[in-house]
């Protein structure tokens, strides 16, 4: 039997991309010598291949010809399928030089070649790029961190900025992130908490430094987990509380709701149930003061939750109740199902419950009687005694 994977981020995050078709048959990331004609840096280089190699053309003819050393390599990644890395590194580009512009004459970044002058610079963010790229298409999660470990130690410290407005440093640290947390569901899924530990730290580092909020949220969240896998439950908690802190600021539901529900699956494995309904009893009173429907469901999910489990199931079916009316209100049907199924399996406890105490006094003939009328209507009551007068008629009858 397979081990049960344990994803420490929704599906939705942990999945690599598809393989782009560009890549099929392809090795993970082409050399820095690829078609000498490419690599041919300066002009003097150029005119010098061209008069060796290409006969019957003149120097004025391969003049008009020649492309840019940034052009030849924007035409490579395009024609090998990395339209992201292409996207990027243009990009990248075009925002070095605006940034001289904007300095103008004088300025020290004017006196500083641009990275159109600097073709071993544009090689290095070719091959970073590319390689890190293809690695992650193909699922190949340990090389595209080596690429990307590179390609954030060429831009750590530098203005460099995508279209988005965001810095090239923090976009390597994004990839960080969620690369070193891949990594980390894959040590989970095989039982090595603690270098999974060391790895969700090392992703929280880098979405810090990345500077996004929801990330920093999120990496505290995986990593509150990897502690409570490895039994570390005071940790845990700990930690989860800085990523319920975030959640709360950015009035982030989804991440509230998964915060506070493994905050209560720690507390009641620890057998500190009351604990987790008092804490989840204020999750719902915040969710309620800040209008957050969302997660006034998944408060009262969770707490109906709780009570099921300890055996408190009008409670429960309160709490499943309103989770189905708060679902209702928001015309969101799967959440109605979810709530309603959850509704059904706290009334089929409420009943085990009278129908095991019948059973237990199964030499009680009214009991029997009991049970056998409520087979035959399957009422939501299984207390409900038979007259009295006919249970003596039936005991001075005939034997069962």
């Amino acid at each position: 039997m397979s081990p049960v994977k344990m994803n420490v981020l929704p599906q939705a995050v942990i999945q690599s991309p598809g393989e782009h078709p560009k890549f099929i048959e392809q090795s993970l990331c082409p050399p820095l010598d690829f078609a000498r004609i490419h690599l041919i840096k300066d002009k003097d280089a150029i005119d010098d291949y061209v008069a060796k190699n290409i006969k019957g053309v003149s120097k004025q003819e391969a003049d008009a010809y020649r492309n840019s050393y940034k052009k030849n390599i924007c035409i490579d990644m395009l024609r090998r399928g990395y339209h992201k890395s292409f996207s990027e590194l243009l990009t990248l580009i075009q925002k070095w030089n605006a940034l001289r512009e904007a300095a103008g004459p004088g300025s020290a970044i004017w006196h500083e070649k641009s990275l159109e002058e600097q073709p071993d610079k544009l090689d290095q963010l070719y091959h970073f790029l590319t390689g890190a790229e293809a690695a992650q298409r193909a699922g190949h999660v340990t090389k595209a961190a080596e690429y990307f470990e590179a390609f954030y130690q060429i831009t750590e410290g530098t203005s460099w900025k995508d279209e988005t407005g965001h810095t090239y440093a923090s976009l390597a640290c994004q990839h960080l992130w969620r690369i070193y947390t891949l990594l980390a569901d894959k040590m989970l899924e095989n039982k090595e908490h603690q270098e999974a530990i060391k790895m969700l730290k090392k992703a929280l580092k880098m979405a810090k430094e990345g500077g996004d909020i929801k990330t920093q949220g999120e990496a505290a969240y995986c990593l509150s987990l990897a502690y409570h896998f490895s039994g570390e439950h005071e940790t845990a908690l700990a930690v989860l509380n800085t990523s319920v802190e975030i959640f709360t600021t950015l009035c982030d539901s989804a991440g509230l709701g998964r915060a506070y529900a493994a905050v209560a699956k720690i507390l009641a494995s620890q057998g500190k149930s009351n604990e987790a309904v008092k804490y989840l009893g204020e999750f719902m009173k915040d969710a309620e003061s800040a209008n957050l429907s969302q997660s006034l469901v998944d408060a009262n999910i969770l707490l109906g939750k709780v009570h099921n489990e300890t055996g408190k199931y009008n409670e429960a079916l309160q709490y499943f109740s309103q989770a189905s009316e708060a679902a209702k209100a928001l015309k969101d049907l799967p959440l109605v199902a979810e709530a309603e199924s959850y509704c059904g399996i706290a009334k089929a406890h409420q009943l085990m419950v009278a129908f095991n105490s019948h059973v237990a006094a199964a030499a009680d003939p009214l009991s029997l009687q009991c049970l056998l009328a409520w087979k035959q209507n399957r009422s939501d009551m299984c207390t409900d005694p038979l007259p009295a007068a006919h249970g003596k008629e039936t005991s001075a009858s005939k034997p069962l």
